[in-house]
């Protein structure tokens, strides 16, 4: 069966108007900063920006019966988070779906409209969403620093004891809060479940990864998505994400910056999880691994594979709102909304 008859028209419309990127490879960090921050680099990024847009619409998220709120939160080394609150327009304490959004823990705003949208569909099913942006590692959030692992799993560990620390506040449930992410985001939510869990203060009650960026290196022949679909996205073409990130975290196999380096032991205290994963994304099956893993170690774990889809399409609900409606619905309902 051809990839045109395995995915959703509405998908491979999509796929087909996504904006340009890069695919070759870069002999350093400095080399991918340059590239950045250079005219052409810039103007790709505000390219990329405008295209998020496109995945916010008021009449497939409405915004009716919910507030919103941001919050900045000063570290200690001087840099802020920052942190966005959707949630229901009442006074009652909601479990909490703390969320870290994706672009390969690089790029990326949970500002951008597709984000936005996204956590207005979650919010509408009764649970209170935090986005949070923290410190990318090439281009900036709505944080102007940039910084390679682990400044971005710092930010998002911080910003997740901040919540916790101001529920009252906020009017969220601490026993109930879930860490999700989708992508790079994915990496961050299950890598900031390891890292707790190895610290013995596990403050999250489950974590849910969409789509999740594991591998640091593609293709590879245990995952065969990574070579079969790798056309669909340019991210698993290149070595930028290991690069990026910071090489040597990836050389020294460290399971907090890739996961996909894990092993039981490092999974075995986290909490219930769930892995979602896209049938036509080249990082399906090392998702897929991910939650045979989790199985393995003894982990309250559920798996699900989106049929038709491609990478992380339920986080741009414009495209297929149902399919959005659906993920969203399961994600609050993990939560306990």
């Amino acid at each position: 069966m051809s990839l045109e008859e395995r995915m959703d028209p509405r998908v491979m419309a999509f796929v087909t108007a996504l904006p340009a990127t890069a695919t070759t490879n870069v002999a350093s960090r400095e080399e991918l900063l340059a590239e950045a921050a250079s005219a052409s680099g810039r103007s790709a990024l505000a390219t990329e920006a405008a295209f998020m847009e496109a995945g916010d619409d008021e009449t497939v998220a409405p915004s009716s019966g919910l507030r919103l709120a941001a919050f900045s939160v000063l570290r200690p080394a001087g840099h802020s988070i920052r942190l966005y609150l959707t949630r229901p327009d009442t006074e009652a304490v909601l479990p909490c779906v703390y969320y870290l959004h994706g672009g390969a823990m690089a790029y990326l705003s949970c500002t951008y409209g597709n984000y936005r949208a996204w956590a207005r569909l979650i919010a509408a099913r009764g649970v209170a969403v935090i986005m949070v942006d923290y410190r990318n590692c090439v281009a900036p959030s709505s944080v102007p620093e940039i910084a390679p692992y682990p400044a971005g799993l710092d930010d998002c560990a911080a910003g997740l004891e901040w919540v916790v620390a101001h529920a009252n506040e906020l009017k969220v449930d601490a026993s109930r809060i879930v860490v999700s992410g989708e992508s790079g985001g994915g990496n961050l939510t299950l890598a900031l479940g390891m890292r707790q869990a190895r610290e013995g203060r596990v403050l999250a009650a489950g974590l849910y990864a969409f789509s999740p960026f594991l591998a640091g290196t593609w293709p590879d022949d245990r995952f065969p998505s990574s070579s079969e679909l790798a056309e669909l996205l340019s991210d698993v073409n290149s070595n930028r994400g290991r690069v990026g990130y910071g090489i040597s975290a990836f050389e020294a196999r460290d399971p907090l910056a890739w996961p996909g380096f894990a092993t039981r032991d490092d999974v075995a205290d986290l909490p219930p999880t769930v892995v979602s994963v896209n049938e036509l994304d080249p990082l399906r099956d090392e998702g897929v691994a991910f939650y045979r893993l989790l199985l393995a170690a003894g982990v309250a774990a559920r798996g699900r594979i989106v049929l038709g889809t491609t990478h992380a399409i339920e986080q741009f609900p414009t495209v297929c709102p149902e399919i959005s409606r659906a993920a969203a619905g399961d994600l609050a309902e993990f939560a306990g909304g």
